[in-house]
């Protein structure tokens, strides 16, 4: 029997548009509010899909995003168990705290893209552009994500600098982790889509400052949304 069958009982059929980020919202909004208390277990997989009426790859999607955040923890054969009410503030993602990837990734990325500008090659160019074209053509979340993931990684390629290639494809998946919560949090895929595209074309025609200060600016408004989501203390040490 399910933990919070007066929750489960509840009618939540969700539109098929943004299906995942939908189920995501109200699995969140009911934890925060305690309909589903901390120590409570989830309904599995296919009570959910039924609850919501969608498929069970869109429930997966939603409850990856909820783990990322560290609400919930599911374990194989033991379902998911909801950790917190609120999203945690030490969350991190591979390892790497949220603080740690802001303080950071400025310090690469900003010069990277900055070289790329210099450095790239005319199919990295073409590359840049072309991942530009598949994100604004792709609203599946997992899928946008990995393009967005192929970009700050060409980026680094392009930069000509094997420093910067070996540490973005260190952090790579903690970055991935991080910028699926954002996008699912706080809706940025569209924003995300005009930065990365100011960032192409600043590299595509060799403007080195033109890049640099794009990428500075992607990276401002990655941190503004994820101190928002949960708080990163300027002054932490």
């Amino acid at each position: 029997m399910s933990a919070v069958p007066d929750w489960e009982s509840e009618k939540s059929l969700i539109s098929r548009k943004n299906a995942a980020q939908a189920v995501f919202e109200d699995l969140r909004s009911a934890i925060a509010a305690g309909k589903i208390p901390v120590g409570a277990r989830l309904p599995a997989e296919n009570r959910l899909a039924l609850k919501y009426g969608v498929s069970r790859p869109v429930i997966r999607e939603a409850l990856r995003s909820l783990q990322t955040l560290g609400m919930t923890q599911t374990r194989t054969g033991s379902g998911t168990v909801v950790k917190t009410a609120s999203p945690a503030a030490d969350l991190s993602y591979s390892g790497y705290s949220a603080r740690d990837l802001i303080e950071a990734r400025p310090f690469i990325e900003i010069p990277a893209a900055g070289w790329a500008a210099i450095r790239r090659t005319p199919e990295q160019a073409a590359r840049l552009i072309d991942l530009c074209d598949r994100m604004d053509r792709e609203e599946d979340q997992h899928r946008w994500v990995k393009l967005d993931s192929e970009f700050h990684m060409l980026l680094a390629e392009a930069s000509g600098n094997s420093v910067f290639v070996t540490i973005v494809a260190e952090v790579r998946d903690a970055v991935m982790q991080q910028s699926e919560l954002v996008n699912m949090m706080a809706r940025r895929r569209i924003a995300s889509n005009r930065e990365h595209r100011k960032i192409a074309t600043a590299v595509e025609a060799g403007f080195q400052e033109n890049a640099s200060r794009a990428m500075e600016l992607h990276l401002v408004r990655v941190k503004q949304a994820v101190t928002e989501i949960i708080g990163v203390p300027e002054t932490e040490a």
